[in-house]
């Protein structure tokens, strides 16, 4: 369950930045839309960059982290900034060997993405319940 949530949170996060930053698209497969329609396509396609987002981020991002360590303390974490738009670049390069894909104009756009995804992501993250949490109380 804890998977699905971080998946359309993910997705929700990807959606806000899609609508707030005109040079990031996200584009869904015509097969889709005949047999899902429209809308049924939009989200299918948020929840598959979503899902593929949430995969770059744990296999890849741990090791990017590790190595840009020093870079990271030495801008005080403003680099954490930076290693999720190449995160986000990363998604993109890695969708366009999928029928939906993500798409930026450039380094600038996915930088501002970064920063929308994780804004959204922790809003969500603080609103959403902790299941950890709540077994916790109940033992």
């Amino acid at each position: 369950m804890n998977l699905i949530l971080r998946i359309i949170v993910n997705a929700l996060a990807l959606a806000a930045a899609v609508w707030f930053l005109p040079g990031m698209e996200i584009a869904g497969c015509d097969a889709f839309a005949a047999s899902l329609g429209d809308t049924g396509s939009t989200v299918v396609a948020y929840l598959v960059i979503g899902a593929l987002f949430g995969v770059v981020n744990a296999l890849v991002r741990p090791l990017v982290e590790l190595v840009a360590l020093p870079l990271t303390c030495l801008t005080l974490g403003l680099f954490a900034v930076v290693i999720n738009a190449l995160m986000l670049l990363l998604t993109a390069w890695v969708s366009q060997f999928t029928p939906i894909t993500l798409s930026f104009d450039g380094f600038l756009t996915a930088l501002f993405a970064a920063i929308i995804v994780a804004i959204v992501s922790a809003v969500l993250g603080w609103v959403m319940p902790d299941r950890r949490a709540e077994r916790s109380r109940e033992d």
